[in-house]
């Protein structure tokens, strides 16, 4: 990506306070760990405050309270919260200078299709009949969508996603073979999703698999059919929900994390990594385990287990005393 910005254009777009000369200018961005005089980065807390003492990046975001001198080939801007400040630049370069748009002559896209204003659709993607998607969108390489989806506005869907795939439906013969169960509903995605790469969001039986306004959906994640899904909801990468089942508004939940299918779970409720969750979760709060137990109680168990061996050497010598 390739930009140039002075000390005063970036802390005009941050909104901090600037330190040292207005009129240096960068084009990099780095972690603080791999800073030079050339970059930009941010120091949030004292715990990196060494490391920016040593590495002096040519502009630092840093937070007020720091000890931190800068040279004379250097700017600071002081900011209450510079991890937030930094994101903001992010953005504005993100969307100033590295931006995509149009329709490539390699994408597939069917003439039963709506597609809305301002699309970014990039190579390889795939869409198919009566598909219909809003405003602002950014469709990324080998990305399929099948017929009859909706999709919201400001979608961002990454690269080797597939929405509207069959969902997992299938009768048990007799004989021990299966009957495939034709998937005749279809996906609706609402405004502000952002879907993953790689990422799985399976058709409906009949009816629609729903993912709400605002739910983010990280690389390798599977959505089965007839889901539901609340507004504002985080999955991290390779989460995975069965069929039917029914999430609240602003759920989190790790990687790793398996939900079976037909259950629901209550608004505000964050599920650790690599829990498992076999029943409905009726209030809010914080699980963990497999299966899921309020956070506090499933340390406490974990806590117990790992004592276990001693407890069981303690138990064979009381026994031995008590045998003789």
């Amino acid at each position: 990506m390739k930009f140039t910005l002075s000390s005063l254009q970036i802390n005009e777009i941050i909104k901090g306070e600037l330190i040292g000369s207005p009129n240096l200018f960068f084009s990099s961005l780095q972690r603080i760990e791999f800073a030079n005089e050339k970059d930009i980065s941010f120091c949030q807390s004292s715990d990196y405050l060494e490391i920016a003492l040593d590495k002096k990046p040519g502009l630092l975001i840093i937070y007020p309270e720091s000890e931190y001198n800068a040279n004379d080939n250097q700017a600071v801007i002081y900011h209450k919260n510079p991890y937030f400040a930094f994101a903001q630049l992010l953005i504005y370069i993100n969307e100033n200078f590295n931006k995509q748009s149009g329709i490539s002559e390699k994408a597939i896209i069917s003439e039963a299709a709506t597609i809305g204003k301002n699309p970014t659709i990039l190579e390889n993607v795939v869409i198919c009949n009566d598909v219909v998607i809003g405003d602002n969108c950014f469709i990324h390489q080998n990305v399929t969508i099948k017929s009859d989806t909706i999709i919201g506005d400001n979608v961002i869907i990454h690269p080797g996603a597939v929405i509207g795939s069959d969902g997992f439906g299938y009768l048990d013969n007799p004989d021990g073979s299966y009957t495939k169960i034709p998937q005749l509903g279809n996906v609706v995605i609402g405004n502000n999703v952002e879907i993953g790469a790689n990422t799985c969001v399976d058709r409906a039986l009949i009816g629609s698999t729903i993912i709400n306004n605002g739910v983010k959906i990280d690389n390798l994640v599977q959505i089965a059919h007839n889901v539901i899904i609340g507004e504002n909801s985080a999955f991290a990468s390779q989460v995975g929900i069965s069929g039917s089942a029914t999430i609240g508004k602003r759920v989190r939940m790790g990687g790793q994390v398996g939900s079976s299918g037909h259950l629901e779970i209550a608004d505000d409720v964050t599920i650790i990594a690599q829990s498992g969750v076999a029943k409905s979760i009726e209030k809010k709060g914080i699980y963990f385990g497999t299966p899921v137990k309020p956070r506090l109680e499933a340390f406490k168990i974990e806590a117990i287990i790992k004592n276990l061996p001693a407890m069981f050497n303690d138990i064979k010598d009381i026994k031995k005393k008590l045998d003789n």
